[in-house]
């Protein structure tokens, strides 16, 4: 009798755990969605000021694109890079100064260039040049030292029902796992900014048209070159040179560009910083990779052909013979027009297009080591180049993050403009600052009136001087979401977005928002009312830099 009483107990507390984990609430101060270096700074900052944080992340891998490739750090002036952003490479420094960091080089045969300043900076403790596994050391060391709780591969809901709101605030979401996730404070800390398009809040994808900010570097900007990554030489965009009957190379438009200064739904080019390595015995070789196809880089052999030799000019070196091997050139890493659905996609969509650049990349390596359209001298040196056998190991060696320049921007409170990111105004209520160049890749390639090929939305202005960014550019509407921070995907124009789109900038950001969500909290209040002087005064005690 007491045998079937307990088993059947036994057998009915089993069915009522499995409920209940269905339906467990995960529930913290600040919930974090995202695994970027914004989401990081964000969460260490809510532990610092005594809070309970999540991070629900769709990565495995902590950090972003700054553990993922792009390890020539875009800065611009340093002195405004302050707070845990500056700790972050800091701790790059301290890393770098141990022998046993330096495997595959000496350290004194590392040539220290950075952008601007040394790499490794002994005047300032900082190594703004780094490999993508020491980045991520440093994150995953973040995330120990502050006992973050972070669930990972959880991808949000994006469907009507993967988010709880009652009137504008958020009270819970839910990822496809079937978890639910409920906080008093959200940070949407994606590259995408998926948190903050289901909480209904307003947002742009594209380039504005001029006339919408009074702006002169957005929109449609043909025939403006800033840097070198235009054809320079008249190249035929045709299958035979010249034939328009003969249709159009892989790789180019057949639509019209549009108007100067107009706007559209074009995005700046994606790509992966790729991390290369050229010692022997840390590098592997460059397969062909699944559907090769010779003739999609035919337009490229066409710019060889003309005289072109700047293949290797951003080949960045990093630590260890290795590179940050970034887009340069009329034809280059840059996937140019193949991303413009991505801000939108489905999970699955999204996954295909990562998947295009993949190939697409390879396929040019692959191109640049075998083709005999490749200059003899190019070809030879690209043979020296492969991926490092130690970095995203578990990825085949691949980088884990594409760089997602640019997807969905809030229309919040205030919209960061060309002449903010310019240093021409003064901004209200700063939580730190950028200094980068307004820096946006090209956004298509089309076939000029002459018959020749040409890219379009490339461009590189730099500010007068370092600016402020504005704490509303953080904030929703407050009639459309109270109680959400978006440090990322923040509210700015799109050439604006191309100054503050930087790694250093977006941890300032994620640290700054997590500090106003905790004073919110505080407060009993939402953040767009915390007193902006009591947000000052946090910041500045955090070390941020707010102005110049």
């Amino acid at each position: 009798m007491n045998y079937y009483f307990y088993r059947n107990l036994t057998f009915c507390l089993l069915i009522f755990h499995g409920l209940f984990a269905q339906k467990a609430i995960n529930k913290a101060d600040v919930i974090i969605y995202g695994g970027t270096s914004a989401a990081i700074t964000a969460a260490v900052q809510v532990k610092k000021m005594g809070k309970t944080v999540i991070i629900v992340s769709p990565d495995k891998h902590l950090g972003g694109l700054s553990s993922g490739g792009l390890g020539f750090t875009d800065t611009g002036n340093k002195q405004v890079i302050g707070g845990l952003s500056r700790e972050f490479y800091q701790r790059l420094y301290s890393h770098y100064q141990k022998p046993e960091s330096w495997q595959w080089q000496k350290r004194e045969e590392y040539g220290n260039k950075g952008q601007g300043t040394p790499a490794l900076d002994g005047a300032n403790r900082t190594m703004w040049i780094f490999e993508p596994h020491a980045a991520e050391q440093v994150f995953e060391d973040f995330a120990r030292e502050n006992n973050l709780i972070i669930y990972r591969n959880e991808w949000l809901d994006r469907s009507a029902k993967g988010i709880k709101k009652v009137n504008e605030r958020i009270v819970s979401f839910r990822t496809l796992s079937g978890k639910t996730y409920e906080g008093k404070m959200f940070i949407d800390a994606t590259y995408e900014g998926d948190l903050m398009a289901a909480a209904g809040v307003s947002y742009h994808i594209g380039r504005e048209a001029n006339s919408v900010y009074s702006e002169k570097w957005n929109g449609v900007q043909t025939n403006v070159f800033q840097h070198g990554h235009h054809f320079k030489a008249k190249i035929s965009p045709y299958v035979v040179e010249n034939d328009p009957k003969s249709g159009l190379l892989p790789e180019v438009s057949a639509e019209p560009p549009g108007e100067y200064g107009s706007g559209d739904n074009k995005i700046q080019a994606y790509c992966f910083r790729m991390c290369l390595s050229n010692h022997p015995d840390n590098r592997i070789p460059f397969a062909k990779p699944d559907g090769y196809d010779p003739a999609r880089y035919e337009l490229y052999a066409r710019v060889f052909a003309s005289g072109w030799r700047e293949t290797f000019d951003k080949f960045d070196a990093i630590p260890n013979r290795k590179t940050d091997t970034n887009n340069h050139g009329p034809f280059s890493t840059d996937y140019i027009g193949k991303n413009y659905d991505y801000p939108e996609a489905s999970y699955e969509r999204r996954k295909e297009i990562i998947k295009e650049h993949e190939l697409y990349q390879k396929g040019l390596m692959y191109f640049l080591q075998n083709d005999s359209r490749v200059p003899t001298d190019v070809r030879e040196k690209m043979q020296q180049w492969g991926l490092p056998k130690d970095e995203f190991k578990d990825n085949g060696n691949w980088p884990h993050q594409l760089y997602i320049r640019e997807a969905r921007r809030m229309i919040g409170k205030y919209v960061m403009k060309e002449a903010d990111a310019l240093g021409k105004t003064t901004v209200q209520n700063p939580i730190g600052m950028g200094s980068y160049s307004l820096d946006s890749h090209n956004a298509q390639r089309f076939v000029k009136a002459d018959g020749y090929v040409q890219n379009e939305g490339d461009i590189g202005v730099h500010p007068d001087k370092p600016y402020s960014i504005a704490y509303e550019s953080i904030l929703p509407k407050e009639n459309e979401c109270s109680n959400l921070l978006v440090p990322v995907c923040l509210s700015s124009s799109h050439i604006a977005y191309g100054s503050i789109r930087m790694e250093p900038v977006f941890m300032i950001l994620g640290q700054s928002a997590a500090a106003a969500a905790v004073l919110a909290i505080d407060s009993k209040t939402i953040p767009h009312k915390i007193p902006y002087s009591t947000l000052k005064n946090v910041l500045l005690n955090e070390k941020q830099v707010l102005e110049l």
